[in-house]
């Protein structure tokens, strides 16, 4: 007897979804049958993105998303509902970072970082909330999935990218905040946070002797690819998950214990 996830019938909005995990994410959840939305400011990255998703047979749409902008998340999230449906799992991905130390930081980098990960995290689930809460709560279970994409940098500061660290620490605040408040809606509000994944943002790093020695420091001396979150990404976005709220959740290969 097996058990699967099955997303058929849904819609799911993923930000950041021009590379790294958050183009994983996108592929994993159509491939449970979701139909994703894919939203960065990287448009042409975006169509390629979906199709791949459709060559796979999966249904995919692009919008423009700026998060930083907050008339264009508006804009993007009801551009992405009328081509797709109401949203019913939100992926809140998108983040940058600088590496720097913080006596070094200045406002505009302070800024830079605050204005992606937190304010524009906030923004976006904000938006898709309110459509969901005018919805309602359709079956009387918890019916609707954010998942904030936080960091293991948000549970144990990181050298040289401790501004990074707190956006993602004020993240985990924001996603436990939104639990309290939307779960009586039927929204459920969970974070993941992972520890060092190989993507093509960083892959040269890990070769380098900073990266060689970054490595040395993690539990089993590996990072993590992509893929070691699909289980995680699947099971937050499920109906399976509906008693998991509030919970942030480390994948990290046991770094942050």
């Amino acid at each position: 007897m097996g058990c699967s996830i099955n997303l058929e019938g849904k819609v799911a909005l993923v930000t950041g979804a021009s590379s790294g995990l958050g183009a994983r994410f996108a592929h994993i959840l159509a491939r449970a049958g979701a139909k994703v939305v894919l939203a960065s400011r990287r448009v042409e990255r975006l169509k390629e993105l979906r199709a791949e998703i459709e060559a796979m047979g999966g249904a995919a749409h692009v919008v423009s998303l700026d998060v930083t902008d907050h008339a264009s998340i508006k804009a993007a999230i009801a551009h992405a509902e009328t081509e797709a449906g109401t949203i019913d799992i939100l992926v809140n991905n998108s983040g940058v970072s600088t590496t720097q130390k913080l006596v070094d930081v200045t406002p505009e980098d302070f800024q830079f970082v605050f204005d992606t990960n937190t304010r524009g995290a906030f923004f976006v689930a904000q938006e898709v909330a309110k459509r969901m809460i005018r919805r309602g709560n359709l079956n009387g279970q918890p019916t609707y999935r954010i998942i904030n994409v936080a960091s293991v940098a948000g549970l144990r500061v990181l050298p040289q990218i401790g501004l990074y660290s707190m956006s993602k620490a004020a993240v985990i605040h924001m996603t436990k905040a939104m639990a309290q408040e939307w779960g009586r809606h039927g929204i459920n509000v969970n974070a993941i946070c992972p520890g060092y994944i190989d993507t093509e943002i960083n892959h040269h790093h890990w070769s380098s002797e900073g990266g060689q020695k970054l490595l040395q420091m993690l539990p089993r001396k590996r990072v993590g690819k992509p893929e070691d979150l699909d289980g995680l990404m699947l099971l937050l976005a499920a109906d399976e998950s509906q008693f998991i709220n509030g919970a942030v959740i480390s994948a990290d290969d046991g770094f942050s214990v």
